[in-house]
C-alpha cells in the first residue's frame, strides 16, 4: 500500500476490472462501512477515496503537476480508445474553448439546430437521448470538422463512426472494456481510419487557407511544419480527440435538461419565455443531478492529503478520487430534487448544512473547473430553448429515466429508450429561433 498511514481498505472492485451491478451503490456501501476516507485495490491499481469536507477541499486544491486530472482521464479513456488517438496531439480540447470562441460555437449550434429541426419535421417520435447525441455530433463537426461535415451523407457516416469512438464507453459501459482490449481495438481502429479519410479533404483546405476555416484552421496551423501527409493525419486526429472528449457528456447533459424541464410545467414556461439566465440555471441543476463522475487525480509526485481526521502520505501511481453522486445528492439537505433557482449564475447557493461548498458541483471547482463550462452552458441553454419553443413534447415515460447502473464517470446515460412524441407549436411552425440566453 503506497498510502501511510494505511487507511481502511474496502473490498471494492471497480466495474472495468470485475462485474459490478451498480458502481455508485458499491462505492456508497464501502463508504458506509469504512467512513469518509478509504482505499481500494482494483485490477492492481490503488485508489484513495475521500468524501469528508476537508478531504474534498484538499482534493480540489491538489496542483496538477503533483496529482494530474489529464493522466487520470487518459488512463480511463484508453480502455476504449487506441493510443494513436492520444499520442502526439498538438490541439487539446481546452485549446478551443476560450471565452471568445463561444460565439463561434453558437453559430455552429444554430446551423446544427436548423438541420435537426428540418430532419424532425412537423411531428413524430424520437428517442430523446439519440436526438441530443445527433445534435451534439452535428454541432461539433460544424465547429471543427470543416464545410459539409455536419450535413448529408458525410455527416451520417462520420456520426456513426464517432459513435463507435465514444470514449465515454470506458465509464458508461465499463463491463465491455475487456472485449475491446481482447480485440486489439479492432472496431475502434477501423472506425478511426474511416473518420480520418473523410476529414482529410477538409483538413487540406484548412491548411491551405487557415483564416477561412475557423477552428479547423487553428488545428491545421499547429501541424504546418510537417509534410502534407503527416500534417493531414495529425490534424484529423486532433479533431477526433477534441470531438470525443468534448461532446459526449454535453449530449447527455442536454438530454437531462429536457427531461427535467418537461417534468416541470412552470420551468417549461420560463424557458420558452427566454427569461434571462434561466435556461442556464436549468442546465446547471440537471447536470448536477445527472453526475456520475468519479473525479480523479493520478499522483505523479508524493504528496500529503489532509482529510480532517488524518493526513495521508500518498505515493506515486495512486489515484485519489471522490464520487459526485455521493456528495451532490444528499437527501437530508433536499439536494436530490431539481430546483434551478438554487443557482446564482455559476454558483450553487443552497449550501446550508454543507461542510464545504465544494461538496456539490456540476462542472468542478477552482482550477479544476471544466474549461468548456461557458461553452456547455451556452449550448445547452440555446438548444433547449430552441427545441422547446419549436415543439410541444410529450414524454413517453412516467418516472424520471434511470442511469445505466454500471456507469461510474461522466454525466449519466439513460438505462433504456426514452421516447418522446413531438408536434410543431402553432406559433413556431418549427422555425423559431432561441431568444436571449445566458452567455
Amino acid at each position: 500500500m503506497r498510502i501511510r498511514p494505511t487507511p481502511p481498505v474496502a473490498d471494492l472492485a471497480l466495474p472495468w476490472d470485475a462485474p459490478v451491478d451498480d458502481a455508485v451503490a458499491a462505492v456508497a456501501a464501502a463508504r458506509a462501512e469504512h467512513g469518509d476516507t478509504f482505499a481500494a485495490v482494483s485490477g492492481g491499481d490503488t485508489y484513495l477515496f475521500c468524501f469528508s469536507p476537508t478531504g474534498v477541499d484538499s482534493f480540489y486544491a491538489l496542483p496538477e503537476d503533483v496529482a494530474n486530472k489529464g493522466v487520470a482521464d487518459y488512463l480511463m479513456l484508453r480502455r476504449k480508445l487506441p493510443d494513436e488517438v492520444f499520442d502526439g496531439r498538438r490541439t487539446l480540447p481546452g485549446d478551443l474553448f476560450r471565452k471568445d470562441d463561444v460565439a463561434t460555437y453558437l453559430a455552429a449550434l444554430d446551423l446544427a439546430l436548423d438541420a435537426e429541426v428540418a430532419a424532425l419535421g412537423e411531428a413524430g417520435s424520437v428517442d430523446l437521448f439519440a436526438l441530443t447525441r445527433r445534435l451534439g455530433h452535428r454541432m461539433g463537426l460544424a465547429s471543427w470538422g470543416g464545410p459539409g461535415s455536419a450535413v448529408g451523407p458525410t455527416f451520417d457516416a462520420l456520426g456513426a463512426d464517432l459513435e463507435l469512438l465514444d470514449g465515454a464507453a470506458s465509464f458508461v459501459h465499463p463491463d465491455t472494456m475487456r472485449a475491446v482490449a481482447e480485440s486489439g481495438y479492432a472496431e475502434e481502429r477501423a472506425a478511426l481510419e474511416r473518420v480520418l479519410d473523410r476529414l482529410g479533404p477538409a483538413v487540406d483546405a484548412a491548411a491551405a487557407d487557415p483564416g477561412a476555416h475557423g477552428l479547423l484552421g487553428r488545428i491545421a496551423t499547429a501541424w504546418a511544419d510537417e509534410p502534407p501527409g503527416a500534417a493531414r493525419r495529425g490534424a484529423a486526429l486532433d479533431v477526433v480527440l477534441v470531438h470525443v472528449a468534448s461532446m459526449s457528456n454535453l449530449n447527455a447533459a442536454l438530454g437531462w435538461v429536457l427531461v427535467d424541464v418537461l417534468a416541470h410545467p412552470e420551468a417549461l414556461d420560463r424557458v420558452r419565455s427566454a427569461e434571462e439566465g434561466y435556461a442556464a440555471r436549468c442546465a446547471l441543476e440537471s447536470t448536477r443531478l445527472a453526475q456520475r463522475s468519479i473525479m480523479s487525480r493520478h499522483v505523479l509526485q508524493p504528496l500529503t492529503l489532509d482529510t480532517g481526521a488524518a493526513s495521508y502520505e500518498v505515493g506515486r501511481g495512486v489515484t485519489i478520487a471522490t464520487l459526485l453522486p455521493l456528495t451532490n445528492l444528499d437527501p437530508a439537505l433536499g439536494h436530490d430534487t431539481w430546483d434551478p433557482d438554487r443557482w446564482d449564475r455559476h454558483r450553487f447557493t443552497d449550501t446550508a448544512g454543507l461542510g464545504s461548498p465544494r461538496l456539490v458541483t456540476a462542472f468542478g471547482h477552482g482550477r479544476h473547473t471544466c474549461p468548456a463550462q461557458p461553452f456547455s452552458l451556452a449550448t445547452m441553454s440555446a438548444a433547449a430553448t430552441r427545441l422547446l419553443t419549436s415543439y410541444d413534447v410529450e414524454p413517453g415515460w412516467s418516472a424520471r429515466p434511470r442511469p445505466v447502473p454500471a456507469q461510474i464517470g461522466g454525466v449519466a446515460r439513460a438505462d433504456g429508450p426514452c421516447e418522446v412524441r413531438y408536434r410543431a407549436r402553432p406559433s413556431s411552425a418549427a422555425t423559431s429561433r432561441a431568444g436571449a440566453v445566458s452567455r
